[in-house]
């Protein structure tokens, strides 16, 4: 293994479970590689996260990193909306107290050479800045994605803005197939006073910010993806050096370090053991999603009228909202949260019922699985769409003129994936073969492992010069 351990990389991240567990599997990564590794979020999340430390800000370490978190202002809130007044108020607190945070490690003896950051926290790079460290945006959706937000703000913003208003109309965009206005991130389509209303300038600033940075030679973003997926689009974006890192191959231990959620193991992985092989199918909308009452009922009928033993995850804070009651059945396992990686890892697992959340949607390659896709917002559209046009591993649910993914559509949907006939039987090979790719790609010496390689040598490099 090379040496890297003069790199002291601090990785930051957003908050929310979704940004969660790409920032702490790249931060693995690294550290793996030979780097050494300081992960942080806010105090909030990192309570979370670690339970049983003595103090909420305490500093804790595993075998590869060292977490340590910075204050928002608001150090005992767990729940992030209105976004708009959250985003401000992390903003303004947040600069500061992670600048403290660089000066705190530099004094301890760890001083800091490059930060690294999700997309939803351009305001980090002043920080870097300021204290004279080289900055790094990590793109953890896929790169059709990062080449729409890319077009909207370096190209020309009317070949998206003069669309919106009509979800039927086609978005030609340089590079990239036709696009439905239906299948943009759902930022471009919301309403001006909708609480994410500040995405699109935040997602300005990122651009901004990568832009500004002058240790490397063009703009550089580490992705969340591989070459073998996105190789069509990779090329569509030159003024922008995309480093293919992704996916991650996870860690199955009982509880992954970054959970904010607590996962009742044992009950739901011993029913899994007790059901046959390739029939369960697995429902979970993410760690964001309300679902509300009248769909939740339709789909679980559509699970019962499909006659197929499933696992179906509703989180507390969506069960009291919405005034949910669920309860296990002889065919059926309700829980509040569990180890996604786990699951699709096992070998009952037949299906994966999706919102298409990035992170999700990877993680089903990973594991091989087919899935169905209902996608709620973001960029979830679009990976629904890549699950079913590119990689070909699963199918987009229709949903009703109300917005209701109705219990016979969810049936008809679990039949093409899991039934007998020729679609399913392509699915399953699709998935299968996605599954080698990936793996291929993420592990030792493949592409993704190679470029992360890279990346740290070029960071290396940068430092001798600067030395």
């Amino acid at each position: 293994m090379e040496d890297y351990s003069k790199q002291h990389l601090l990785v930051v991240a957003y908050p929310a479970q979704g940004h969660l567990n790409p920032s702490l599997r790249l931060a693995k990564k690294l550290a793996r590689l030979g780097a050494v590794v300081t992960f942080s979020t806010n105090v909030s999340a990192h309570r979370r996260m670690f339970p049983d430390a003595s103090t909420p800000d305490q500093e804790v370490s595993d075998d590869e990193v060292s977490y340590l978190p910075f204050s928002d202002g608001q150090d005992d809130a767990v729940n992030y909306h209105p976004f708009n007044e959250f985003y401000s108020r992390l903003k303004h607190f947040g600069e500061r107290n992670l600048s403290k945070l660089v000066v705190t490690l530099r004094d301890r003896n760890r001083p800091v050479t490059c930060i690294i950051v999700p997309f939803l926290l351009p305001w980090v790079a002043d920080v870097a800045h300021n204290h004279a460290v080289p900055y790094l945006s990590y793109w953890i959706q896929p790169v059709t994605v990062f080449a729409i937000y890319y077009h909207y703000v370096r190209g020309d913003a009317r070949l998206i803005t003069e669309h919106v208003d009509d979800p039927s109309s086609v978005v030609r965009l340089p590079g990239l197939p036709p696009i439905l206005v239906s299948e943009l991130p759902s930022f471009f389509t919301q309403p001006v006073d909708d609480e994410y209303s500040s995405v699109l300038g935040i997602i300005r600033d990122t651009f901004d910010a990568l832009e500004k940075e002058t240790t490397w030679r063009k703009p550089k973003v580490l992705v969340n993806s591989f070459s073998a997926l996105e190789k069509d689009v990779i090329p569509t974006i030159d003024a922008v050096d995309l480093v293919m890192v992704g996916p991650f191959l996870p860690s199955l231990k009982n509880k992954s370090v970054g959970d904010l959620f607590e996962p009742d193991e044992k009950e739901y992985m011993n029913w899994l053991d007790a059901q046959p092989e390739r029939t369960v199918v697995y429902v979970s909308f993410g760690s964001l999603a309300q679902i509300p009452r009248r769909q939740m009922e339709e789909i679980t009928r559509g699970l019962r009228t499909c006659g197929r033993p499933y696992l179906l995850v509703v989180r507390k804070d969506n069960r009291v909202l919405e005034a949910i009651e669920l309860e296990s059945e002889d065919n059926a396992m309700v829980v509040e949260w569990c180890n996604q990686d786990r699951v699709l890892g096992h070998r009952s697992v037949g299906c994966f019922v999706s919102h298409c959340g990035w992170n999700s949607t990877l993680e089903g390659l990973v594991a091989g699985v087919p899935v169905v896709g209902f996608p709620q917002w973001s960029d979830q559209r679009m990976n629904a769409r890549m699950l079913e046009d590119v990689s070909k591993t699963g199918v987009r649910a229709v949903i009703s003129e109300e917005g209701i993914l109705e219990a016979e559509e969810l049936r008809r949907c679990l039949e093409l994936v899991m039934g007998d006939g020729e679609r399913a039987s392509e699915i399953r090979n699709n998935a299968k073969e996605w599954k080698e790719k990936v793996r291929e790609a993420a592990g030792d010496g493949g592409s993704s492992d190679q470029n992360l390689r890279a990346f740290l040598k070029e960071l290396e490099r940068n430092m001798f010069v600067k030395s």
